[in-house]
């Protein structure tokens, strides 16, 4: 998920409640009423063509759902089994209904994965149907959508072939990106299909009313047709826009809001504070360097280990995060998030295996001599670089300038100019190759290493820098096939590529996401991820 799509999830997923009661004594139904807010409308409700799940996983059901700590709980799938080699699964699905009644069906998953890899339906997950039998032929146009291996012998039976072994498949089948649709219904509303919330019919605990497709007010309802309905205490979920923090605070201020995400300077107001809540994501903001800069001199100095390692360890990320920041953001011990995987064997989380000694700690003595080798290395007596960021985001222009600062103090001879432009072309540059630094990001789109470890891979659509390693490459290729049904091998070889990159800074992780909320107490139940569905409510009540 890269920078675009992880501040649309977090949007979406800014959290607010609001307790209802007029005139007499109220039911507990009626009070369980969750007003949540977001600071734009929703941009699709069509999975197929969706940059982000992080609200909408509670209107739609793949065959699991993301429950505490990132693992799959029940959904749609009341059983599943997997063969000895890993290349086939079969799910059961159980006796559950569309918000319109219709019975949800094999076939409707069959539909579904047939017309999200569709290359005109333009998915922008399409490549995490990669490794299904048929997929990248298709994603490539060689083949035709209907190959993809997924089939239906009957109707509660769905058959899934894999190239090859995929051992995070399960925690992607709780993706509803690979969710069913309802042919019926996507022919009925035709081009109107997804464009307001009519026009979709919904497998989740809840439904979407209210959504024009560009309202600042939607709601989700019960859903009264849901397989496990007993189980949701909600009767609804008001959403509101709310542009910014200061609003948000006031509402909250006047009980009308019971949970409001805060800017840094509240951060640091309520910390202390009981109703203080802190939601970390699996996004990490990093420099990627341009190893293909069309300027020669620069070009040598960005592809000089000892250069990139310079600039990281000017880096202070412990003044970055607690005072530029101050939002609560994690100090990335590499490339890969930390809360987002742990080892099958030990239990112990994926970050601290990662870590290379003296690539991301402060330390401006050795920052100076990694600097003086790699100038004496690439003949050059001083550098200017320029930094693309975006300006449509408070964080990424803080964090542009601190570097731009820092920089200057730290290592003598580097100047940076930050060009600060619109996340859309900012990504269309980087992509283009029009940088020479570029502070990017990236936020997991599931719960394992490899959703940041297939980044770096050489030639990959967001490797922007054009990074290329061998050695990595054999690893990550390895442990996705040879090591693919061994989970102790495959993790082994994840670490070991990951000190390779994280010693070779192929990128520079600068911080972790941490969004900070004010959350009133009585509001119980939210389950929260790092990655993929990030907020699930189907439990959530108030107390």
């Amino acid at each position: 998920m890269n920078s675009k799509k992880i501040t649309l999830t977090t949007i979406f997923a800014a959290l607010l409640l609001l307790l209802t009661a007029c005139g007499k004594q109220t039911s507990s139904s009626q009070k369980q009423v969750l007003n949540l807010s977001a600071t734009a409308p929703l941009d699709t409700i069509d999975i197929s063509k969706s940059t982000g799940y992080g609200q909408t996983g509670n209107v739609f059901e793949s065959f699991y759902r993301l429950g505490k700590s990132g693992k799959p709980t029940a959904g749609l799938a009341k059983s599943s089994n997997v063969s000895p080699d890993g290349k086939t699964w079969t799910f059961k699905i159980r006796k559950a209904y569309w918000s319109n009644g219709d019975r949800i069906t094999a076939q409707d998953f069959v539909y579904s994965w047939r017309r999200t890899i569709n290359p005109k339906t333009k998915s922008p997950y399409s490549y995490l149907f990669s490794g299904v039998k048929n997929a990248n032929e298709i994603i490539a146009g060689k083949k035709s959508a209907d190959q993809i291996g997924i089939s239906a012998p009957n109707k509660q039976t769905v058959v899934i072939k894999l190239d090859k072994a995929i051992s995070y498949f399960k925690v992607l089948m709780a993706y509803p990106l690979f969710g069913p649709q309802d042919k019926k219904v996507v022919v009925k509303y035709g081009s109107k299909y997804g464009r307001r919330s009519q026009y979709m019919v919904y497998s989740g605990p809840f439904v979407i009313k209210s959504w024009t497709g560009t309202g600042n007010k939607w709601k989700f309802v019960k859903n009264k047709h849901y397989w496990d309905k007993k189980a949701v205490k909600l009767q609804q979920i008001n959403y509101t826009v709310v542009e910014n923090p200061t609003t948000g605070h006031e509402l909250y201020q006047q009980n009308k809001l019971d949970m409001t995400p805060l800017s840094n300077q509240q951060v640091k107001n309520y910390r202390s504070s009981s109703q203080f809540k802190s939601y970390p994501y699996s996004y990490v903001s990093y420099i990627a360097y341009n190893f293909k800069d069309k300027d020669e001199n620069k070009r040598k100095a960005l592809n000089n280990r000892n250069i990139r390692l310079a600039m990281s360890l000017a880096i202070n990320r412990q003044v970055l995060t607690k005072k530029v920041l101050g939002d609560g953001s994690y100090i990335p011990t590499g490339f890969v998030a930390s809360g987002l995987a742990k080892d099958p064997k030990t239990g112990e989380d994926f970050s601290k295996q990662q870590a290379v000694k003296n690539t991301v700690t402060y330390n401006k003595e050795l920052a100076k001599k990694y600097w003086e080798k790699g100038l004496q290395e690439t003949g050059l007596k001083n550098l200017k670089l320029t930094l693309l960021s975006s300006n449509d985001d408070s964080s990424s222009n803080v964090v542009s300038q601190y570097l731009q600062s820092q920089y200057a103090k730290v290592l003598p001879g580097l100047s940076i100019t930050v060009r600060s432009i619109p996340t859309n072309n900012a990504s269309q540059n980087a992509q283009n190759g029009n940088f020479d630094l570029y502070l990017a990001g990236w936020g997991g789109d599931f719960n394992d290493p490899i959703t940041f470890l297939q980044i770096p891979l050489t030639g990959t659509s967001y490797n922007y820098g054009g990074y290329s390693n061998s050695q990595y490459d054999t690893l990550i290729n390895k442990a996705q096939n040879e090591d693919a049904n061994y989970p102790t091998k495959r993790w082994n070889d994840l670490v070991t590529a990951a000190k390779i990159f994280n010693g070779d800074q192929g990128v520079t992780p600068v911080y972790q996401q941490v969004t900070s909320y004010l959350q009133k107490t009585d509001v119980k139940g939210i389950i929260h991820n790092t990655a993929g569905t990030q907020w699930n409510y189907k439990y959530t009540y108030i107390k």
